[in-house]
This record gives structure tokens, C-alpha cells and sequence, in this order.
């Protein structure tokens, strides 16, 4: 089921799970002292639909040189668990280089309900080397196939949300939006295509941040493994009110997801930070934002 596989991808993008076709950044902005040579982000989220509180989502990244490693934990529950509870944790493990983000290792693993299921990808010189979904299960012969080619360069869903967005321009830097993500999430392929909206300045709210955020509209693209008449495909194909705001780590050169808005059949589903860390030798204030 797409929304129960996506409750990470809300986070990110669809990619949240969760691209379009625009502008690839550019190789400077994959230089190897774009990231800090130390440092660990940690990130917690609410998940809610309309009004209604799904659960929390917790973010871990360190980075060690271009090394990186992203861990999320998530859980999401119906009246605390007597009509439904998940629980997932997804990770990813990769380097960061000139040519850009290079994913090594990612998994998935979660429960929800009656279902549970495990997903693990091994990655080589950027492409998708070896998957295993547990339990197996073949494409439905009404699955648009999914290429090797098209599994060349794609990322991870955790990299994909959370690495995607690189600059050390702590201002408020729109240009992170004009860009495609590609993701593949063990299942399907598809593309986030963000394009910039606006500029916002967050004024912290217990949260740890304080300053400018980037707002990118964001347009779910399936590529392959997706039923095309399948309603959440339709809906999240179909929509333009998909949006990603975006804040700075000061000292990281990174962007991450701070709100994520998308919608569901049942209302609009948000993922917003409630707090934010940072730690390592490079740290700079997230109060100022510099």
C-alpha cells in the first residue's frame, strides 16, 4: 500500500517519499569541504493528518569526513495503538563526493497492523546492485516495469531527503529548489521535481531554530513499479500541493526538511521538526543561523 511504505518518504519526499526535471546542482556544491568534517544532526518530527496526531519520527545523521550515516525511527498509531500501530526503522549509509551523493547501503524495515516487511539495497558507483524485499513479492504484470537504467544514479529514499539539499549559504538559499530528485525505495522509482516558492522566516517556537526557511513546491513524478490507475498514484501525481520547507544546519552545509506537507485521501499530512541538534567541532548557532 503506497501511503504505509511513504510514511517515511513523508518526511522527504516522498520523498517524502519524496522531483521534476530542472537543474542538477552544481559540482561545487558537492566539494568535499561543503560538508562538516565532524558532525552529527539530529532531527524529531510530528506527523499529523489534518488535525489528527499519527506519531513522531526521529532523524540521526553523522557525518565523518564524506562519510555519512543516516538512521530514522518512526512511530505512528490510531488511538494509541488499538486500531493501528506502526513501527519502522530505515537507514542509510553512503559517501559524498564531487560527483555528487553516493548511497552504499540502505534498509527499511517496519510493522503496521497484520503486515511486515524488510527491504534492503546495496548500491555500486551509484546504481542499484542488489535488492532483497522480505517477504519476496513479484510486480503485478500491471506494475509499469522499472530499467536498469533508470536505477543508475537514483538514491535511496534516506538520502534523498535528508542529503539532497547542499549549500553553505545559511540565508535562506532558493536555489536548492531547482532541482530533480531521483529515488527508488525498493519498489518503485520515481522522481521529486522541486521547484523554489517562497521564503519564510521561522521564529523558533521551542524548536531550536530560528531564522530563514526555503519553501519548495514539490511534484511527485512515478517512473516505473507503480500501477498507473492506482489512486494514491493519481492523486500524488496529479496534485500541487506537495511542499518542502527546507532550513539550514549553520556549519553543515546542509539543508533539511523542517516541514513537509502532502496530501493523503483523508486530508493534508504534515511532518513538522519540533526540535533540532547539532553537534561536532564545526557547530555554529541555530538561533542565528550562522
Amino acid at each position: 500500500m503506497l501511503a504505509r511504505r511513504h510514511l517515511f518518504g513523508v518526511l522527504g519526499v516522498l520523498a517524502l517519499g519524496g522531483g521534476l526535471a530542472a537543474a542538477a546542482p552544481s559540482p561545487d556544491a558537492y566539494a568535499a569541504d561543503s560538508l562538516a568534517e565532524n558532525a552529527t544532526i539530529e532531527v524529531k518530527y510530528s506527523v499529523k493528518i489534518g488535525s489528527f496526531n499519527l506519531g513522531t519520527f526521529k532523524l540521526t545523521n553523522h557525518i565523518q569526513g564524506t562519510v555519512y550515516r543516516i538512521r530514522g525511527d518512526g512511530r505512528f498509531s490510531i488511538l494509541e495503538g488499538l486500531l493501528y500501530e506502526w513501527r519502522g526503522t530505515t537507514a542509510s549509509v553512503g559517501r559524498v563526493t564531487t560527483a555528487g551523493i553516493q548511497p552504499s547501503k540502505y534498509s527499511l524495515s517496519y510493522k503496521g497492523g497484520k503486515a511486515v516487511e524488510e527491504v534492503r539495497m546495496s548500491f555500486v558507483r551509484g546504481a542499484v546492485s542488489e535488492l532483497e524485499l522480505v517477504p519476496p513479492k513479484q510486480p503485478s504484470a500491471h506494475n509499469v516495469p522499472i530499467t536498469a537504467k533508470q536505477l543508475e544514479d537514483a538514491l535511496d529514499p534516506m538520502s534523498a531527503a535528508f542529503l539532497f539539499a547542499r549549500s553553505t549559504d545559511t540565508s535562506g538559499d532558493l536555489s536548492i529548489c531547482k532541482q530533480t530528485v531521483p529515488v527508488f525505495d525498493g519498489r518503485q522509482r520515481f522522481d521529486i521535481k522541486l521547484s523554489p516558492k517562497s521564503r519564510v522566516q521561522l521564529s523558533g517556537n521551542g524548536t531550536g531554530y530560528k531564522g530563514p526557511a526555503v519553501v519548495c513546491q514539490a511534484k511527485y513524478i512515478p517512473v516505473g513499479g507503480h500501477r498507473p490507475d492506482n489512486p494514491g498514484v493519481q492523486m500524488l501525481s496529479q496534485t500541487d500541493q506537495i511542499e518542502i520547507w527546507m532550513v539550514p544546519m549553520a556549519g553543515t552545509g546542509l539543508y533539511v526538511p523542517y516541514k513537509v506537507v502532502i496530501p493523503t485521501g483523508i486530508g493534508l499530512g504534515t511532518a513538522v521538526a519540533t526540535s533540532f541538534k547539532i553537534a561536532g567541532p564545526r557547530r555554529a548557532s541555530l538561533e542565528s543561523g550562522e
